[in-house]
């Protein structure tokens, strides 16, 4: 295979991003077509595989990735979908400070709550609600928190 024409390092930093924030004017969206939801799903494994390419990829970058992956997942409705990306984000924040861990477990906490694993669902919302109290950075600590009230379990 020969080498691109273009930098193939800013490349992948430049989708990666654009991607992800791509994914997330469509989740804002209030509504969406079926041709949206196609793209938002695409553009956020594309995104992921982008950061899976780059240098500086770490468990941190691949928590958020799949952490948006459940959570696309999750805004369409497929639970087994959500809860699959949301265990990875989890398996990727073991490490990771209590704002990282406390929204893997927001993930999982929703994606449980949508295939009507209700005890699961209420596990997982207390482990995100405690480690949010652990969060030391106010901003951060009210972002995991304000996305835990929406959360229906």
């Amino acid at each position: 295979m020969s080498s691109p024409d273009f930098d193939l390092a800013a490349a992948h930093r430049h989708f990666s991003a654009a991607c992800f924030n791509g994914v997330w004017e469509l989740i804002d969206k209030p509504s969406r077509s079926p041709d949206e939801d196609r793209l938002m799903v695409s553009m956020c494994h594309a995104s992921l595989f982008h950061w899976q390419q780059r240098p500086d990829c770490t468990s941190r970058s691949l928590s958020i990735g799949y952490w948006q992956l459940s959570r696309v997942y999750a805004l369409l409705g497929e639970a087994d979908n959500a809860r699959h990306y949301g265990r990875l984000c989890l398996d990727h924040s073991q490490n990771e400070e209590p704002f990282y861990l406390g929204y893997a477990h927001e993930a999982l906490a929703r994606a449980e709550a949508l295939g009507g694993n209700r005890g699961e669902a209420e596990r997982h919302f207390a482990m995100a609600r405690d480690l949010a109290l652990q969060v030391a950075n106010k901003d951060e600590r009210d972002l995991l928190e304000a996305d835990l009230t929406t959360v229906s379990i």
